[in-house]
């Protein structure tokens, strides 16, 4: 399926039907009752620097106002090896553990989908929509994430144009939920 974005850009969602039925480029509905699912964050990388945890603790304890979210930080290059292929294997394989058949998965890549801020919010909304449990976004290792799991995602979208590494994604990724949760409530935090 497709839905239209802004301009050229189209929003492609895999064939899972927990995927939502419509990201407009206006929030469609503001200020209404949304269903508020837990939300789970995967990154595969190292240890992060005490800044980036503060940061990290500081949005999620923002988000606690609007739903519980879980923070996993999965272990990079499991296997130990240096064949990349079979490091992006390993690092799908260890998130596919974790995600459950009625999760609605948002992956996290340089060629995903450029959605703004009011994007994010409706995508929020319709993911409450769709009957999943869970909201679970996953932030990928230095090679990307391997095919099983974009294969699973619902929508692949990125943050940027620029490549970001995991520390750096977490960060603006917990700034635009929280973002995305004040539009939807509608707060002045997003002008």
């Amino acid at each position: 399926m497709a839905f239209p974005l802004c301009g050229n850009s189209r929003l492609s969602l895999m064939k899972n039907p927990h995927s939502p039925p419509h990201l407009g480029t206006r929030l469609a509905r503001p200020y209404q009752s949304v269903k508020s699912l837990p939300v789970r964050l995967f990154t595969i990388g190292k240890k992060r620097s005490k800044g980036t945890q503060l940061l990290v603790e500081e949005y999620m304890e923002k988000l606690k106002s609007y739903c519980s979210v879980d923070d996993i930080q999965l272990k990079s290059n499991p296997k130990h090896t240096s064949d990349v292929k079979a490091q992006i294997d390993g690092e799908d394989l260890k998130i596919m553990h974790h995600i459950r058949s009625d999760d609605w998965v948002v992956v996290l890549d340089e060629n995903g989908l450029d959605i703004g801020s009011e994007q994010m919010a409706e995508m929020v909304r319709e993911a409450g929509n769709t009957g999943s449990s869970t909201l679970v976004f996953c932030i990928g290792g230095p090679y990307g994430h391997g095919e099983k799991l974009r294969k699973r995602a619902d929508v692949t979208i990125r943050l940027s144009s620029m490549v970001l590494n995991h520390q750096i994604a977490l960060i603006v990724l917990l700034e635009q939920i929280y973002r995305a949760w004040t539009i939807l409530k509608g707060q002045k935090y997003h002008h």
